[in-house]
């Protein structure tokens, strides 16, 4: 039996994802050409007590069964400048959260201590991540193109050609269709930056205007407006046909596909926190369905940046110190950069092409657990575990560890672990679920969130490893972890045999 996990990704916007996730086996073991129903063992159709055989009477047939094989993957995060180091990072029993440099955060204008105030941010830790400042070698994108892009689409560029090293033949023996789809939430610094350059333009103008400035030279006028540039950066010509490229969430994604030549349909999908599960699933449904033979999937943010650091405060998301998912004293998430991306085959595709597998995802399930805008649901998160069953030969007893979303918000902990308990607490387990977060080390990355989660699971899948969490110092009373039963691991472990 292969080792199972399961990865939760989940959004203020109530998108909830469920992913199931085996190791891969040994290609010596899979007879060559099998198909399908080889693969899985002739069982693809059992279903577990209580899961949804099919969603809108759609029958399961052989291509829903499908799993999917993950032959490249990458990512960067605090700290972690490639996948392996991510794992280190996992392993080290300590977080990568600290104070955020002053180019991201200007502490004089948006930084107010200890309390909720307009426009400030009472905290300013973060994991960031430097943003690239050369393209990825081998790429001959242009120097005027490259300076005109987004940090996300640069930090992209970088984790893709990470992610296409490691599938070890490059992007050029892809063959038939594809398709690109990055989880990215609205809104990118570079277009935040170029709204700001068109509010500059105006502001210029009216202070030179200004009556109280008229005795000044035109020197000292100058000063005064390049002071004002200079405090809120200025984004350089907003009227080049490169610059709106780093302007749109799908620029992203096709900034993957055309400078590593593929034949890929570019697509950006926004779910919030779930957006880069969500991405997993739209590349998933479409080489399930024929259209697409490759994907590449995952997201990318940096929310380390004074507009959502006042933001979330303004909403009493963050934390006061750091995030401590699971712990009595949890009082919010702290943001963190990163990008995790995930090239992916129909296993049966793979084998027959002799890429290496380094995990297989058997299932997605998707639901709405949105109460309210910052109020999840158990019963709404507890049908797309459900869904994701569905879809498989195995049932909830089988899978040893669950990567939550883990957000440090005591409300949110407490309705993870009571939606577990509602699938993964209906069967007869003989060892308990092994939950943890990998936020406990890099922050909340927002759109990215997913993806971190993914890579963790994958990495220790394939070290046969349970990850630990950090910054657990007592476990919050409100966790219903017996109904499980279930245990937040302080410490790296052997998988289960």
């Amino acid at each position: 039996t292969p080792r199972r996990a399961a990865v939760l990704g989940a959004s203020l916007t109530g998108t909830v994802c469920h992913v199931l996730l085996e190791e891969a086996a040994p290609a010596a073991s899979v007879p060559q050409g099998a198909g399908a129903d080889a693969i899985l063992g002739g069982a693809a159709r059992r279903r577990f007590p209580g899961g949804e055989a099919s969603t809108a009477g759609r029958e399961a047939g052989a291509w829903q069964a499908e799993p999917i094989a993950i032959v490249g993957f990458g990512g960067r995060f605090a700290d972690s400048p490639d996948a392996d180091g991510f794992w280190r990072t996992m392993l080290s029993g300590r977080d990568r959260i600290g104070p955020l440099p002053a180019e991201s955060f200007d502490r004089d204008l948006y930084h107010a201590p200890g309390a909720l105030a307009l426009g400030r941010s009472y905290t300013d830790l973060g994991a960031p991540v430097p943003v690239p400042t050369q393209p990825p070698a081998g790429l001959r994108i242009p120097p005027h193109r490259y300076a005109a892009t987004d940090a996300a689409q640069r930090l992209g560029l970088d984790v893709a050609a990470e992610m296409f090293a490691r599938y070890g033949r490059g992007p050029h023996a892809l063959d038939g269709a594809g398709t690109v789809v990055v989880g990215s939430n609205l809104g990118l610094s570079r277009e935040r930056r170029l709204h700001t350059g068109l509010c500059l333009d105006d502001l210029e103008a009216d202070v030179r205007s200004l009556a109280a400035l008229a005795a000044l030279g035109p020197d000292d006028v100058e000063a005064v407006t390049k002071l004002v540039r200079d405090r809120f950066g200025d984004p350089g010509p907003v009227d080049l046909p490169t610059t709106w490229d780093g302007c749109v969430a799908s620029g992203i994604a096709a900034l993957l596909g055309n400078e590593h030549g593929l034949d890929a349909v570019p697509v950006a999908v926004e779910a919030a926190c779930a957006s880069s599960l969500a991405a997993v699933d739209v590349a998933v449904g479409r080489l399930r369905s024929g259209g697409a033979d490759y994907a590449v999937a995952g997201g990318v943010e940096l929310p380390c940046n004074a507009r959502d650091m006042v933001l979330c405060s303004s909403l009493g998301l963050l934390s006061h110190s750091r995030i401590t998912p699971f712990d009595a004293g949890a009082d919010g998430f702290t943001p963190g950069d990163g990008c995790a991306l995930f090239l992916l085959k129909r296993l049966t595709d793979a084998r027959r092409d002799g890429d290496r597998v380094f995990g297989v995802l058997r299932a997605v399930g998707a639901s709405n657990d949105a109460k309210s805008l910052i109020a999840p649901d158990a019963d709404g998160q507890a049908r797309a575990v459900r869904q994701a069953f569905a879809q498989v030969d195995f049932g909830p007893d089988e899978v040893d560890y669950l990567e939550a979303h883990g957000t440090g918000t005591r409300l949110g902990d407490r309705v993870e672990v009571a939606a577990a308990a509602q699938v993964y607490g209906t069967g007869r387990r003989t060892a308990p679920l092994h939950i943890g977060s990998a936020k406990s080390f890099l922050g909340h990355t927002f759109a990215a969130a997913g993806a971190a989660g993914l890579l963790r699971t994958l990495q220790a899948l394939r070290q046969a490893t349970l990850p630990p969490s950090v910054n657990l110092h007592e476990l919050s009373p409100d966790l219903a972890l017996d109904a499980v039963p279930a245990r937040v691991a302080t410490e790296a472990g052997p998988w289960p045999a």
